[in-house]
């Protein structure tokens, strides 16, 4: 099994500028650079637009909420 995958993206040419340039003065690839902001940022990115989405859910209906009161009831706490 591979320990890297290839993934292609759109950038602004601004962007890709300031990633090529940063590589070139540090001597690093830019994929170190765009793993590094993948992988500082992602789970950021994915707790704002998930928690987004069950919200949505939460005021629907379509997801139940429970009080801290049940929850430690349920648990016999």
């Amino acid at each position: 099994m591979a320990l890297t995958a290839t993934a292609t993206f759109r950038t602004t040419p601004e962007l890709k500028s300031r990633v090529n340039f940063l590589a070139k003065e540090t001597r690093r690839p830019t994929s170190f650079y765009y793993n590094l902001l993948l992988e500082d940022y992602l789970d950021d990115i994915e707790d704002i637009y998930l928690s987004e989405q069950v919200l949505t859910e939460i005021r629907s209906g379509k997801q139940k909420t429970y009080s801290a009161d049940e929850v430690f009831a349920e648990a016999g706490l």
